[in-house]
């Protein structure tokens, strides 16, 4: 993703652009400002099942059409990391979709038997034989990684225990930690940077979580806005000793140009 604006924004989406399956109020408006306007901006994503098309095809039902080029993935940053930093290695993958798929573009070989990484990503498709596998290449001597650590969101009925769990599962039975790729890991944050040609005083991050978005940002120098139409609450700030540059109660709400651009 080629850009020629000095300065440029990291979008999360569940929260900030959409809640659910519901367009939050003005979203639309502002990424047709951003996209008039020619302002770099990319959706970031800690999810690594989904593909890029299908989060550009959920963008499109809501109103909002954008291309590929605009996302990027827990799934894309965490074959970023695989190819810089262990080239021709083997991994074993939990997880599914885009993460497979950013894998396959990224040419590195998926086994079943004595890998070099044990990857764990979001997937339905889970079994304890599967775990089981998985922990014992690890205590065989794997390295253990994990696409992200999103909790679930503890709703009666939700289809996916989260990736947090399924990591403490694989923890407790191996006894090693997950390397943390997504947010709010610097890992994601500085290869997101990279994929849009920006430096990090020159990035914004928007979002809806202090604990992801707000502190992924100030781990890299990032500004960072926190809008109030997902998760955080703004009475609860106050326990974070941390702050955003900047808190509003919806996307929409943001007016250009900022005024730390400069």
């Amino acid at each position: 993703m080629r850009t020629h604006n000095k300065h440029g924004l990291m979008i999360d989406m569940d929260g900030v652009i959409y809640a659910g399956e519901e367009l939050i109020e003005g979203a639309d408006r502002f990424v047709k400002r951003l996209l008039d306007k020619n302002i770099p901006f990319t959706f970031l994503s800690n999810n690594s099942s989904k593909s890029r098309a299908d989060a550009v095809a959920k963008l499109a039902k809501l109103g909002i059409e954008v291309t590929e080029d605009h996302i990027y993935s827990s799934a894309m940053a965490t074959a970023t990391f695989l190819t810089e930093h262990y080239p021709g290695c083997t991994v074993h993958v939990l997880g599914e979709g885009g993460l497979l798929k950013s894998l396959k573009n990224a040419g590195i070989r998926m086994v079943d038997k004595k890998p070099d990484i044990v990857l764990l990503g979001e997937g339905q498709e889970f079994s304890l034989d599967k775990v089981h596998a998985a922990v014992d290449m690890i205590i065989d001597g794997a390295r253990f990684l994990a696409t992200n650590r999103d909790p679930s969101p503890r709703r009666s009925g939700w289809n996916n225990l989260g990736i947090a769990a399924t990591a403490a599962m694989i923890e407790e039975a191996c006894g090693r930690e997950p390397f943390v790729i997504g947010k709010p890991s610097p890992v994601m944050m500085r290869s997101a940077a990279a994929y849009m040609q920006l430096s990090p005083g020159n990035v914004t991050v928007i979002g809806d979580t202090m604990e992801t978005d707000i502190i992924g940002g100030i781990y890299m120098g990032f500004k960072t806005i926190l809008v109030l139409s997902g998760i955080a609450d703004e009475n609860g700030l106050i326990r974070y000793g941390y702050k955003p540059d900047l808190v509003v109660r919806s996307i929409g709400e943001i007016k250009f140009p900022l005024k730390w651009w400069k």
